[in-house]
C-alpha cells in the first residue's frame, strides 16, 4: 500500500470529520519537536536568549565575605545595651574594596560603608541614623538585635551550590547571576535554524508595484518577525509562486538547510493548493483541522530531518497559530523546559460574541487602574484577515470551545503578549 493510499485518521480528516482539540494538537506537536543534541560553548555575554545544556556549579560564595547592608557602624553584638546607652570608640572605617584589616576590640566600633567587609569579630551593624555620632565616638541606645544589618557570606549563593540547570533561558537575570559567580563561559544548545517562505502568484514584496489581483506580501514579515524574536538563524527563501516544480524546489532546500520549515498559506485543498500535495511526496505530513478560532487549518509533520509547519494564510490566523503552535514547539526543541505561555484571569469590561464549538483566541487590551485592578476589553473587529486587530492589542482572550459568549463583569482567560510576542 503506497503512503497516499492509506485509510484517513482524524488527524488528516477531511472537513467534515470531528476536529482535533487545542490540547490534542499542542500534544501531537510537542511529541514530533524532540531537543537538538548539539552544544556548543560560548562566552557569558552571547548566552543571551540561548539554553543551557549544562548544569552550572558555583565555584565561590556569593557574597565572597559578610558585609554590610547599610552604612553606619560594625560592632560586636556583645556591646549591644540591654538598657540605658552605650559610647563605643571609631577605631576606623571600611569601605567597599578597601577593609578594615586591624584588630578590633570590644568597646570599639568601625564606620562602615553599604557592601564594604565586616572586620574581623564583628558582626552587626547599628545604622548610621540610629548612632549618636560625638567626635570619635558613637552612642548607641536599645532595641537592636544581634547580626542586623549584616549580609552573611553566601547568603545568596554557597562555595558548591547549583546555579542554574539544563533548560534554562539565560535572560539578564541569568547573566548577572553566572557573572556574580566569576563563570565567563557556558554551553548551551546550538541555535535552531528557520526557513521560511510565501506561496502565491498575487505577492509582491514591499516596495514593488502592485498590478491587479495582487497584494503585499506580509505574512512573510511576520513569520521574519515572529522568528526573529525566538531567537533562531533565519533563512529567508522568499515567495515562492503556486507551481509544483517551484514548490518541491524550494520545500526540498529548506529540508537540507534547516530544523524547522514554517510556510503561510498553500495548505488547504483549493486548486491552487499544491503545498500539501508536495509535502506528502517529501515527507510524512497530516493536515490536522483543529477546533479553534481563528487558524483552523495547520499542517504538521516532518521534512526530512526538520520539523514542518504550514500555517493559514488569513495574517491573525499566522500570528494565533504561530504563537500556540510553533513557538512552544521551537523552545521545546532549544531545550526549553517551561514552553508554554502563561495567562490569567481576569474581569472583561466589553461583551464579546462567540458561538460554541470552537475555541477563540480573541484580540484584546489589557489594562490597569490607578487602584492596580487588572481588566480586559475586546480590540474591535476579529476577522483573521484584520492585521490591525493584532497591532492594537495587548493580549489574547481565550474562550473555550463551550462558551456562548461573554457579558460585561464575566472573568476570562487572558494570554498577555508581553514574554509571548
Amino acid at each position: 500500500m503506497k503512503k497516499n493510499d492509506l485509510p484517513v485518521t482524524d488527524a488528516c480528516a477531511p472537513p467534515e470529520s470531528a476536529l482535533l482539540s487545542v490540547e490534542e494538537v499542542r500534544r501531537r506537536i510537542m511529541r514530533l519537536a524532540r531537543c537538538v543534541a548539539e552544544t556548543e560553548r560560548v562566552a557569558v555575554r552571547a548566552a543571551l536568549g540561548r539554553v543551557l545544556a549544562e548544569t552550572v556549579i558555583s565555584p565561590v560564595n556569593v557574597p565572597p565575605a559578610s558585609n554590610s547592608a547599610m552604612d553606619g557602624y560594625a560592632i560586636f553584638s556583645t556591646d549591644l545595651p540591654e538598657s540605658g546607652s552605650r559610647t563605643l570608640k571609631v577605631a576606623g572605617k571600611s569601605l567597599a574594596g578597601a577593609p578594615f584589616n586591624d584588630k578590633v576590640r570590644p568597646g570599639q566600633a568601625i564606620r562602615i560603608m553599604t557592601g564594604a567587609v565586616m572586620p574581623a569579630g564583628t558582626d552587626t551593624v547599628i545604622m548610621q541614623e540610629q548612632a549618636q555620632r560625638e567626635g570619635d565616638d558613637i552612642r548607641i541606645r536599645p532595641g537592636h538585635c544581634a547580626g542586623e544589618y549584616v549580609r552573611q557570606a553566601g547568603e545568596d549563593i554557597a562555595m558548591g551550590d547549583t546555579v542554574l540547570t539544563p533548560g534554562k533561558r539565560v535572560m539578564p537575570a541569568e547573566l548577572g547571576l553566572l557573572a556574580s559567580v566569576g563563570i565567563s563561559e557556558v554551553t548551551v544548545t546550538r541555535r535552531l535554524r528557520a526557513a521560511f517562505f510565501s506561496t502565491g502568484d498575487e505577492l509582491r514584496s514591499p516596495g514593488d508595484a502592485l498590478e491587479a489581483g495582487q497584494i503585499y506580501d506580509s505574512n512573510r514579515y511576520l513569520l521574519y518577525g515572529m522568528l526573529q524574536r525566538v531567537d533562531v538563524d533565519l533563512v529567508d527563501l522568499g515567495i515562492v509562486p503556486d507551481d509544483p516544480d517551484a514548490i518541491r524546489d524550494t520545500l526540498a532546500q529548506a529540508a537540507s538547510q534547516a530544523d524547522v520549515v514554517v510556510t503561510s498559506g498553500g495548505v488547504s485543498v483549493g486548486e491552487a493548493d499544491y503545498v500539501k500535495q508536495i509535502l506528502d511526496e517529501l515527507g510524512e505530513i497530516d493536515l490536522w483541522r483543529i477546533a479553534m478560532k481563528p487558524g483552523k487549518p495547520l499542517t504538521v509533520g516532518t521534512l526530512g530531518n526538520a520539523v514542518f509547519f504550514g500555517l493559514p494564510g488569513n495574517p491573525v490566523s499566522t500570528m494565533v497559530t504561530f504563537y500556540q503552535f510553533v513557538k512552544p514547539a521551537i523552545l521545546q526543541m532549544m531545550g526549553q523546559l517551561d514552553a508554554q505561555a502563561a495567562s490569567l484571569r481576569v474581569p472583561c469590561t466589553s461583551r464579546l460574541a462567540k458561538v460554541p464549538g470552537r475555541l477563540e483566541y480573541q484580540r484584546g487590551i489589557l489594562t490597569q487602574d490607578p487602584h492596580g485592578t487588572l481588566s480586559v476589553s475586546t480590540s474591535g473587529l476579529q476577522e483573521s484577515h484584520i492585521l490591525t486587530s493584532m497591532s492594537r492589542s495587548n493580549c489574547f482572550i481565550i474562550l473555550p470551545a463551550e462558551c456562548a459568549g461573554v457579558e460585561p463583569g464575566e472573568n476570562v482567560e487572558v494570554q498577555p503578549f508581553a514574554g509571548l510576542i
